[in-house]
């Protein structure tokens, strides 16, 4: 029986564990987006993970959704560089998230311009920036000829993150950013080649990540997927559909790994398996991953869940959250049973080393 704690390769890396941390924004970033030199301390100090995701970061300047790091300047570089020397100075591996936030951002992020979207549909809530809370705008529908430039946008991201050591990339493709936003029936509703059936709303992800594959190697490449999810006011339709015309192209590239979120329909994620030849990272929840009425977030991922879906073979690698940001030593405290830190909700977003590099590992 597979172990949380079994060796694993993926790739082309040699992972010590099966525990991937998952990417979560802290904002420890200046107001240019660069990372601060704190964030290579947070991330080496977590280095004994199988695999580190980094940070959402904006693959280009119309592609920032809040306080979160870019990958879209010489300064981007330099910062992620300080990041990723840290990690592999510590033994770890660490792929950087490439997210473009399309309609859930605000002018006052972008220099003044408007959000770009699959198409002109406004979010129902509020844009999250820890200045406050602004009602959303409506966003500008990208031509064809626009579409196709955000695809250049990420590709080129993707040899930023290479060029500053990243092991690899990871395109966001869940939770309601840009290029889950074309699967949605609600906020996709183009009849060029990027709009209608399932396959069309699949394509933007689909040319993305072959970009990104030839811009950088497939083995370089992951991508992360949220079936079933309604996070930023998503309806994805007939989610069977999407993801079957979705995972085949995806496997024809020979990505990395494809990166499940859960929310609460395992079902989905037995379809993705089946359809999936290489490495599943999976984030395992038997609910919402945010609950749809109180927006209370589910619990954090524990070793419970973790041996659920190893046990099930659904997964070969299990992504942790929460849990890593009061645990720096995640996997030596699951594998000895010792007891773990608590998060302090009050130092998560964003500010310096309190609640963020300051919890304490085991002797």
């Amino acid at each position: 029986m597979t172990s949380l704690f079994d060796s694993t390769t993926m790739a082309g890396l040699s992972l010590p564990n099966r525990l991937a941390m998952a990417p979560m924004n802290r904002g420890r970033v200046d107001d240019e987006g660069v990372p601060s030199p704190l964030m290579a301390t947070y991330y080496a100090q977590r280095a004994s993970a199988g695999l580190l995701i980094s940070d959402s970061s904006y693959p280009a300047p119309l592609g920032r959704g809040y306080r979160m790091p870019g990958m879209c300047t010489p300064d981007h570089v330099e910062g992620w560089r300080r990041v990723t020397r840290a990690v592999h100075l510590g033994g770890g591996r660490i792929f950087v998230q490439l997210q473009h936030a399309g309609r859930i951002s605000h002018p006052d992020l972008l220099d003044g311009e408007l959000p770009i979207a699959p198409s002109a549909v406004r979010p129902p809530d509020a844009v999250l920036e820890y200045e406050g809370r602004k009602p959303f705008e409506v966003p500008r529908a990208l031509t064809t000829a626009g579409v196709e430039e955000v695809v250049r946008e990420f590709a080129e991201a993707a040899r930023r993150a290479v060029l500053a050591g990243a092991d690899g990339v990871e395109l966001q493709g869940a939770n309601g950013y840009l290029l889950h936003q074309f699967m949605g029936v609600n906020t996709n509703l183009r009849t060029d080649r990027y709009g209608g059936s399932p396959a069309a709303r699949a394509r933007m992800a689909i040319e993305t990540a072959t970009a990104c594959a030839q811009a950088v190697g497939a083995h370089r490449v992951g991508i992360r997927l949220s079936p079933g999810n309604i996070f930023n006011d998503m309806d994805e339709g007939d989610t069977p559909a999407l993801y079957e015309a979705l995972l085949p192209a995806l496997a024809r590239l020979g990505l990395a790994y494809v990166h499940v979120v859960e929310n609460g329909d395992r079902e989905y994620t037995r379809l993705l398996r089946k359809l999936w030849p290489y490495t599943m990272i999976v984030s395992p929840r038997h609910g919402p991953m945010v609950h749809p009425t109180t927006g209370r977030f589910a619990e954090p991922v524990g070793l419970a869940a973790a041996r659920e879906v190893l046990d099930e073979q659904l997964a070969d690698l299990v992504s942790f959250g929460r849990h890593f940001i009061a645990n720096p030593d995640l996997p030596r405290r699951l594998a000895e049973g010792a007891p773990l830190n608590e998060v302090d909700p009050a130092t998560l977003y964003p500010g310096h080393a309190a609640g963020y590099t300051d919890y304490p590992a085991l002797p």
